[in-house]
Parts: C-alpha cells; sequence; structure tokens
C-alpha cells in the first residue's frame, strides 16, 4: 500500500532449509508452491470462582477454549488433502490462578491452506467451532482475523533460469524441484502481483526454527545463492533485457495491486 513494489518488475527470494545428517553436503530446491495462512486470535471469557469450593459458581474459558479446539479437530476429516489444511493453535494465557476458574483466556493460531478459497473456507468454519465451545460452557468468545501470507506460487520461467545456474554451480545431481511446502512465505504475496521465484538452500543441520538449527555450510548458505542470483539478473538483462521482457510480456498477474489490497482490507473490519 505504500508503494515499495510499483516500480518493481518480479523478484527473487532464497531461504534456507535442513539436510538430513547423512547427508554431507547441500543442495538446491527449487519451490513449486507454499501454503498461505490466515492468524486468528481468540479470546475466551468466562466468570472467576473458587475452583475447589465453588466450581459452580464459574465459567471456565480454559474449558471453552479446549472444546472449541476439540471442535476443530472433530471437522479434520472434512479438509481435503489437496488444500493441505493446518491449524496449529497455541494457549498464550490460560488463567490466573490455579485455584481460581480461569476467567480469560487467549489463544492464537495460523490457518494455512495451499489457495485462497481454501483458506477462506476452513477459517470460516474453524472460526465456528471455536465459537462453539464457548457455547458449550456458556462462555463468551471475541475473535480476530488478522491477515498473514497469500500461498507461494513460483513462476515457471523464474525457476528454470535459476535452476539451470544451480546446475552449474553445484552439479545436477543437487538440484532438484520439491513438492508442495505447508509452511508459508510473505513472498507467496508477490508472487500474485509479479514473477517470483523463492528456492530452498540445504545448508542447516536442525529442525527449522528449533534449538537445534545451524548452518553448517557456509558456502551454500550465503555465497552460491548470490551467485545463483546474480547469474539469473545476468540472463535476464542480457541481450537488453529480452528474457526479462519476454516473460512480462507473457505474464498475467493473479491479483491487481487494487485487488491485493482489497483482499487485505477484507480483515480490517
Amino acid at each position: 500500500s505504500r508503494g515499495e513494489f510499483d516500480d518493481i518488475d518480479m523478484a527473487l527470494q532464497i531461504h534456507v532449509t535442513s539436510v538430513p545428517n547423512d547427508r554431507p553436503n547441500g543442495f538446491i530446491e527449487m519451490s513449486t508452491t507454499t501454503n498461505g495462512f490466515i492468524g486468528k486470535l481468540i479470546h475466551y471469557k468466562g466468570k472467576p470462582a473458587h475452583a475447589a469450593a465453588a466450581p459452580h459458581l464459574g465459567v471456565n474459558a480454559l474449558n471453552a477454549a479446549m472444546m472449541g479446539i476439540m471442535g476443530v479437530n472433530a471437522i479434520r476429516d472434512t479438509f481435503q488433502e489437496k488444500d493441505y489444511i493446518r491449524f496449529h493453535p497455541i494457549i498464550t494465557q490460560g488463567g490466573d490462578l490455579v485455584n481460581v476458574v480461569p476467567n480469560d483466556v487467549k489463544m492464537e493460531s495460523y490457518v494455512r491452506a495451499s489457495n485462497v478459497p481454501a483458506m477462506i473456507d476452513a477459517n470460516e468454519r474453524i472460526t465456528q467451532a471455536l465459537c462453539a465451545g464457548a457455547m458449550a460452557v456458556g462462555a463468551e468468545v471475541e475473535g480476530q482475523d488478522l491477515p498473514g501470507y497469500l500461498p507461494l506460487y513460483n513462476n515457471p520461467t523464474l525457476n528454470h533460469l535459476l535452476e539451470a545456474n544451480a546446475d552449474q554451480l553445484i552439479g545436477e545431481s543437487n538440484v532438484w524441484e520439491a513438492p508442495h511446502m505447508t509452511g508459508s512465505t510473505d513472498t507467496g504475496d508477490l508472487s500474485h502481483i509479479m514473477p517470483v521465484s523463492h528456492p530452498w538452500i540445504g545448508s542447516i543441520r536442525g529442525s527449522l526454527h528449533g534449538n537445534d538449527y545451524t548452518i553448517f555450510d557456509d558456502d551454500m548458505a550465503y555465497i552460491k545463492p548470490a551467485q545463483m542470483m546474480a547469474m539469473t539478473i545476468i540472463d535476464l538483462l542480457y541481450d537488453d533485457a529480452a528474457e526479462a521482457t519476454q516473460l512480462l510480456n507473457n505474464y498475467t498477474p493473479l491479483m491487481s495491486k487494487d485487488e491485493y489490497l482489497n483482499f487485505l482490507d477484507r480483515f480490517n473490519k
């Protein structure tokens, strides 16, 4: 909305990923698609009372939250595999004192899916299940949806150019196409309005976002990605930017900028 990308034609981004312990060297995965997500903040409000002496006088907001989560679990088999739905909540506030019926409980989650219609549909049905948890125990519930990331769709032409350069840098046997990735990236938003390619560079040991995360191949993590992107930029700009011009002439965005901003605005109402 601030116009930071108004004069940008296309985008490249690279993200590190983990390498199995039995593999001695890194690799490059050409990304295809990823999930997008909608953020959710859920606030259950109950009534405090002594948890041992007078629980019948209280309304347990923690039980409402747990019932809400179970409600979502009860509809998980209705999520279609092709949509890669993910719902993974955390309780950020579960009560105040152990001997007081929890009356103020907050939960946070993402609703992820591989496409926008599935994100919207799953989010609406998950909201319904979460609200049912409050109804079950007589609590109140407030929810707020937040714009997250859109699903990522990599441009085939950019992918092809990057992959060809990656083959030269590290060898074809170390470069391949990744399956759908159920995580999410902000590059997904860009991929709806311009050509994008977002490979994954295998250069770490351990799990993503884990406490065992460590980069074991500095060259693969820092140098090879820079070379790969620089070589691709040269390919795009060679011969008076013939490759880039042809790419843009054949490209149709999934959303206009106005459509994208309108999609985000729906979460602010």
